[in-house]
């Protein structure tokens, strides 16, 4: 089965807690701190595997998660980083995140990887803290929560060349005629299910990858049938071949078949309305209308549309056909990949608010969020002086003191970081 899609939820790994410890050793009765850091947590990496064809793979399973940091220990030992966990993908994956539908990567060189989900960094141990006037730290900062999203995997074919058309127009048999590919024929509508692929070996090492795009009816640009499943193949082809039935076996009119199906494409990407067409007019050999035909052309003729005159059943015109398309493909540019528009690396040193934590009201609690403010909570030990000295400096160098402040807190009211509360005092 063809799988073109697919949503999973990644997580990776929380680093590792640094350790509070002290170096106990005979004759060294004031050793000091020797705690060590956490390790960091695992990411999670998407890998392109030119081996694969689909996202089957990502069918039954949907979540993903890499492994955890090891807590630091004394004697300066710092944690086990967590192991990252890699996703092999096919070659043309496009990663969004689901939530906003942006696109986070386009995965379409070989080999390529891209790091989704980063792990959180591992916590200092309490050795990090010692100064000429602070000597014994007992405090530690905890490992930061790794990165979580649920994320759209969309396969988009590799392509240089399109077939499209009406179902039941010869594309698959042309595609079947010059490769090696092996889709299914019949004389009825919608017997090609799923895109099929095939390569065109023209000898003398001039060869070209060519897709038969199924599902594309009128409508499909709005979701009609499988318009969208499968529209989105073409986005990357350099070259479409609209092959249009010409016999009138169907009473159907070529010219309106022709326009339907280029407003299609329009509809869904305007970037298509202007890519390179050749027009093949297909099943020359058994023409009921030749008046019907003949209108086909002089109409073609007076857009200024290059026709191509074949039959894809006893192959008259096909490697004709087959050689143009290389030559204009030589002479074409390469189509730009999608660029993406999460860019991640700003994403995981800024909060929204741009800030660096976020403050909001549930009822008379203060909620402060943001990854590196509940690091810092997590690790505040409020019996041991220092350690509270430290949090406090924290949240005033910040400016959460001052935010809250102009929120409008008063004195005695609850304070929340991650699983941490207090009451706040003047």
């Amino acid at each position: 089965m063809f799988t073109d899609k697919a949503k999973i939820y990644i997580k990776a790994g929380n680093g590792g807690n640094g350790a509070i410890s002290w170096r106990r050793e005979k004759y060294i009765p004031a050793g000091g701190p020797d705690g060590g850091d956490g390790g960091n947590g695992g990411n999670v990496i998407f890998h392109v595997d030119t081996g694969m064809t689909t996202l089957m793979d990502f069918r039954y399973k949907r979540k993903y998660v890499a492994g955890t940091g090891m807590d630091g220990a004394g004697k300066h030992c710092k944690g086990k980083s967590g192991e990252d966990i890699i996703l092999d993908v096919p070659q043309g994956t496009v990663v969004r995140d689901a939530e906003s539908n942006l696109i986070i990567a386009d995965l379409s060189a070989p080999g390529e990887e891209k790091v989704i989900a980063k792990g959180g960094n591992g916590g200092w141990g309490n050795s990090h803290f010692a100064t000429a006037v602070r000597q014994a730290p007992n405090f530690a900062k905890n490992g930061q929560p790794g990165e979580e999203r649920e994320v759209i995997l969309e396969l988009k074919l590799l392509a240089d060349v399109g077939l499209v058309g009406f179902p039941n127009v010869g594309k698959s048999t042309l595609l079947s005629m010059t490769t090696k590919a092996q889709p299914k024929i019949a004389n009825y509508h919608f017997t090609t299910l799923e895109p099929n692929l095939g390569v065109v070996d023209l000898g003398d090492h001039r060869s070209f990858v060519m897709a038969d795009i199924p599902g594309i009816i009128e409508g499909a640009s709005e979701g009609v049938g499988l318009g969208h499943e499968f529209l989105r193949h073409i986005e990357r082809t350099r070259l479409l071949l609209h092959v249009v039935d010409v016999s009138g076996i169907e009473g159907r009119d070529p010219i309106e078949d022709l326009d339907i199906i280029n407003n299609e494409l329009a509809e869904y990407d305007m970037e298509l309305e202007a890519r390179p067409q050749i027009i093949v007019a297909n099943k020359t050999d058994i023409i009921q209308n030749e008046e019907g035909y003949k209108a086909f052309l002089a109409e073609t003729e007076r857009r200024g549309l290059e026709v191509f005159e074949i039959s894809a059943a006893t192959g008259k015109g096909v490697n004709e056909l087959m050689m143009r398309a290389y030559e204009k493909l030589s002479k074409l540019p390469p189509i730009i990949t999608f660029e993406p528009q999460v860019d991640l690396e700003a994403e995981r040193f800024v909060d929204k608010s741009g800030k660096g934590f976020e403050i909001h009201r549930e009822n008379d609690t203060y909620v402060i969020t943001g990854s590196w403010m509940e690091s810092v909570g997590g690790s505040v030990t409020f019996d041991d002086n220092e350690s509270l000295a430290y949090f406090q400096r924290a949240l005033i160098n910040r400016g959460v003191i001052e935010e809250l402040i102009n929120m409008g807190i008063k004195e005695g009211q609850i304070v929340k970081i991650g699983d941490l509360e207090f009451e706040f005092v003047f």
